[in-house]
């Protein structure tokens, strides 16, 4: 469950991130370039800041 709303919420920051680089301003691909970023450093680290998070303050389980 963790995992696909980690996804889901990666997907939703891109797409609005892109949507407002098309309509306000093209330096928003940063914030996109900062969510790819986000999105390979748990394969090289093992820790996902998305995870602590969830787990925390939302109190999900796997």
């Amino acid at each position: 469950m963790k995992n696909r709303i980690v996804r889901g919420v990666a997907g939703k920051l891109i797409l609005v991130s892109l949507l407002l680089a098309i309509y306000v301003n093209i330096n928003w691909l940063w914030f996109t370039t900062f969510v790819g970023v986000n999105l390979l450093q748990p394969s090289i680290t093992k820790w996902c800041l998305m995870d602590t998070i969830l787990e925390k303050v939302f109190k999900v389980k796997d």
